[in-house]
């Protein structure tokens, strides 16, 4: 039986191919500076669970993602300062391997498995690059209260997030920032995930007011599932003054988007000016994109394919710049 392979220990032919993909990437996102910007990004990396342990996947095998595809996962995740991950499962083997990938300096806050149908056994993770970010002490997940009076009409929302949000806050340069990741349950329809993006969206407006004496940046950033711009999803997540990023406006969001009819499932959104009590951000945003992998790593596989082995979703980030104190 031949030995198991050491992810640490990749094959010449994965050091290229991880190379080449080094190259392009350094093309797409820009660098981290020092005491000067912040990058942060959120992907929906499709079912993030268990792999395969072996440098290519045999055929007929189950799961598709091996060892090749964590690096490749992993020199994404790398550029970032913090990545909200969408879609991690009970079985954290992915999540650990990759872990390994990247090294002593980068670490993981997640959530428990969420249970029952609707939850999908996903957990919502945080990972981060110790050098340059580190937790500032708040780390929760969102609940409706259950009081008739506390503040989220029954019309709303008749029971708890599917997947329950997750927030947790970060010091970097000197400035604080709360993220909110969450994954928007899909539902048979569009209209069912109305109620959770509306009831998600006044939880945040309510707790940003909130937050509103401690000078917070509060930024909201996952799979929210939305069609597209205008439509009742959107207006739905926008309805209590969420902005989202322009930068990002217009991109696709998964590999199987066609040019034209592109949904608009992930985002990254934060409070503006003139809106109550609500934190301002005192982060300057600076560029924004999504990263397009499928030219690079689809060879001669269907993307379909290639949806197991990276992601249906591409990464999508925003960089911000660090105000003067």
């Amino acid at each position: 039986m031949p030995a198991e392979a050491d992810i640490l220990a990749p094959p010449q032919r994965v050091i290229t191919k991880v190379e080449r993909w080094n190259a392009f990437l350094d093309a797409s996102v820009p660098q981290k500076n020092d005491g000067t910007n912040l990058l942060i990004a959120t992907w929906n990396i499709r079912a993030f669970s268990d792999l395969t342990k072996a440098w290519t996947t045999p055929e007929g095998a189950s799961p598709k993602r091996n060892f090749t595809d964590i690096h490749l996962i992993a020199s994404v995740i790398r550029r970032f300062d913090v990545v909200a991950v969408q879609e991690v499962r009970g079985n954290l083997r992915s999540l650990r391997y990759l872990l390994k990938v990247l090294g002593e300096e980068w670490a993981f806050i997640l959530t428990d498995v969420t249970r029952g149908e609707a939850g999908n056994s996903e957990r919502l993770a945080f990972l981060f690059d110790t050098r340059r970010v580190k937790p500032s002490g708040l780390a929760c997940e969102l609940v409706v209260p259950i009081e008739e009076d506390a503040g989220v009409p029954e019309a709303d929302l008749e029971r708890q997030f599917a997947r329950t949000p997750y927030a947790v806050s970060f010091l970097s340069q000197g400035q604080t920032f709360t993220l909110v990741t969450l994954h928007v349950l899909f539902g048979d329809r569009a209209a069912d995930r109305v109620p959770e993006l509306r009831a998600i969206a006044k939880w945040l407006a309510g707790w940003a007011e909130q937050e509103f004496g401690w000078d917070h940046n509060l930024i909201a950033l996952g799979d929210f599932n939305i069609d597209r711009a205008g439509d009742p999803l959107f207006e739905a997540f926008t309805s209590t003054g969420l902005v989202p990023a322009p930068a990002l406006a217009g991109l696709p969001r998964t590999i199987f988007d066609d040019p034209g009819a592109e949904h608009f499932y992930d985002q990254i959104a934060w409070f503006t000016k003139g809106q109550k009590r609500r934190p301002v951000l005192t982060l300057e945003a600076l560029s924004g994109g999504h990263i397009d992998f499928v030219p690079e790593l689809l060879g001669e596989r269907t993307r379909n394919e290639l949806s197991w082995h990276i992601s249906d979703h591409y990464p999508l980030w925003m960089e911000f710049g660090i105000p003067d104190e």
